[in-house]
């Protein structure tokens, strides 16, 4: 099935500012999207996705924000906590006009319990990741990272594709949304499994999703039989993960690789306990917010110990990240069982990470779809020999519906997100789009997390955990002239697991924005470069010979 980029409608469309610069402007915008109903999976309230996360913490600080940013002056800077507006203070006009954090805990009491207790206070909020820095795009904002992990995984365990074979998978949310096209652009064939019917339906309706196979046997069988025939079709299931993969696994259901992308990360209000309803889960959180998590992370221990199973007979398995080992060990399942298959980060991503490559996503303020049409055209003509990226960006276009704000991702990496953002600038100083494009990505990059159970899982130096990395990046996005930094805890993984860091800037044609935007596309991903070399990794420390990285401690090669 073939979707085409439908224009979307958005309240603004056009170059007409409602602040007072474009810089504001932007973040304004970009907020509104998040909450778009295209995009947001529970916009009443103000839930953008994975389970809780949020663009602001309550509909009067909402108000609030979009208040202060109209009135923005060219030299102040909002800063947001949690999701709340405390103050605006003076700074200059090359500051970022808004500085964000979310979620941050002092160590000792980051638990989900403390955060749900202080939640609970109206104190905080969960930010995800780009959820409340006000940089997510809908589905696409994950599909060309699942996309590049499902290249990866072909190339080293198929031959380069995934024709022909099965990927089992389940979780079809914001996140998850992806995994069924990104499998089919690689050649091969999805079996989703998803719990909520609504979200199932949602997937097929925009098309991330082909059909709904009616059972568990049929989803299977109709797998199978594309596969055989060489087909690419993504097939959705309504079950829940934690019964149906045990059920396939004992079942000897021949798939060739197996991953998950459930919000496992957040026990209480993303993952859904076998035995019960969606009505009965919301009855159970409610009434026993302690016995839904018991019963939930022991979910997650039935659930991860079927992927297990599949490792130990042979099946190519892989956590993307969503915390369900971490979970399942809190359920009760055996540490080295639940961590015996590995991160798709440390499987299949991290040398390109060493490149500073990562995802570099960008949203046409205008509201008009051409515009994402002419700088992908620009992108294509800035890396020609970019075979992979040039793959990509012909199947977005054919098969990547818009969400809000027409935009687009792809993977870029140190010394080229400066040249295809310089030559988005040019696009706007010439006219050639009808209004400034904001530049942004996940927070999911190279140099800009630290998280032991994803991006920073199993590094050479085992540096894991050291959470400096996503601080000295903000704070140099900050330096660089950044439009909005952002600083969260948690995202993706859970209270107490990642500290990770986001940043904005906004191509407007003009000069000050054309050094904005080689500062931070240069640097921003140079961290990402600088924290591999200093792992050890030699990829890394190439590139920063190579690219000019200057690492005082890095000696000749």
């Amino acid at each position: 099935m073939t979707v085409g980029a439908a224009q979307p409608s958005s309240r603004s469309s056009d170059a007409t500012l409602r602040c007072r610069t474009w810089l504001a402007e932007a973040a304004l915008r970009c907020l509104e999207n998040n909450l778009h109903p295209d995009v947001a999976e529970d916009p009443a309230h103000l839930v953008v996705y994975g389970g809780r996360g949020k663009a602001a913490r309550d509909p009067a600080s909402l108000a609030a924000i979009k208040a202060t940013l109209v009135d923005l002056a060219a030299d102040e800077t909002l800063l947001v906590q949690s999701g709340k507006p405390v103050a605006v203070f003076p700074t200059h006009p090359f500051a970022p006009r808004v500085l964000i954090a979310n979620s941050l805990l002092v160590p000792e009491w980051a638990t989900w319990e403390e955060f749900w207790r202080l939640e609970a206070l109206g104190l905080t909020m969960y930010g995800q990741m780009t959820a409340g820095s006000w940089i997510y795009i809908g589905t696409q904002g994950i599909v060309q990272g699942t996309y590049q992990t499902f290249l990866a995984l072909a190339a080293k365990c198929f031959g380069g594709t995934l024709a022909r074979r099965v990927v089992l998978t389940a979780g079809l949310g914001g996140m998850g949304g992806a995994q069924p096209l990104a499998v089919i652009m690689n050649g091969g064939v999805a079996l989703c499994i998803e719990v909520d019917p609504a979200r199932l339906r949602r997937r097929l309706d925009t098309g991330w999703l082909d059909e709904e196979a009616p059972s568990l046997e049929d989803g299977l069988r109709r797998a199978r039989a594309a596969a055989g025939a060489g087909q690419a079709v993504s097939i959705g299931v309504v079950a829940n993960a934690a019964e149906a993969f045990p059920a396939l696994l004992a079942a000897g259901a021949e798939v060739d690789a197996v991953t998950d992308q459930t919000s496992a990360h957040d026990p209480l209000h993303g993952y859904v306990p076998p035995g019960l309803s969606l009505d009965e889960a919301v009855a159970l959180r409610a009434a026993d917010p302690e016995e839904y998590v018991r019963r939930a992370r022991a979910g997650m221990a039935v659930h991860c110990e079927a992927m297990a199973g599949f490792a130990a007979a042979g099946v190519e398995v892989f956590d993307y990240g969503n915390s369900l080992r971490a979970g399942a060990v809190d359920g009760g399942l055996d540490r080295e069982r639940a961590f015996s298959y590995p991160g798709f980060v440390p499987a299949y991503l991290r040398p390109l990470f060493c490149q500073g490559m990562g995802p570099f996503r960008w949203v046409a303020l205008s509201g008009d779809a051409a515009d994402i049409a002419a700088t992908d055209a620009a992108v294509r003509r800035a890396f020609p020999d970019d075979d992979g990226l040039q793959r990509w960006l012909r199947l977005a276009a054919e098969r990547v519906p818009f969400q809000g704000l027409p935009a687009r991702i792809c993977w870029l990496g140190y010394g080229q997100r400066d040249a295809a953002g310089l030559a988005f600038n040019d696009l706007v100083r010439r006219g050639d789009v009808g209004a400034p494009i904001v530049i942004g990505r996940d927070h999911l990059d190279s140099g800009s997390v630290a998280s032991p159970y994803r991006e920073t899982e199993a590094m050479a130096d085992g540096s894991d955990a050291i959470a400096d990395w996503p601080i000295l990046n903000a704070l140099l996005n900050v330096a660089s002239g950044a439009a909005w930094v952002a600083v969260h805890h948690g995202g993706g993984v859970g209270m107490g697991r990642s500290i990770h860091a986001g940043a904005q800037v906004v191509a407007d044609g003009t000069d000050d924005a054309a050094l904005r935007l080689s500062l931070v596309l240069r640097n921003d991903p140079g961290t990402g470069v600088v924290r591999h070399a200093d792992a050890g990794y030699p990829e890394a420390q190439a590139v920063a010979r190579e690219r000019g990285v200057r690492m005082p401690m890095l000696g000749p090669q």
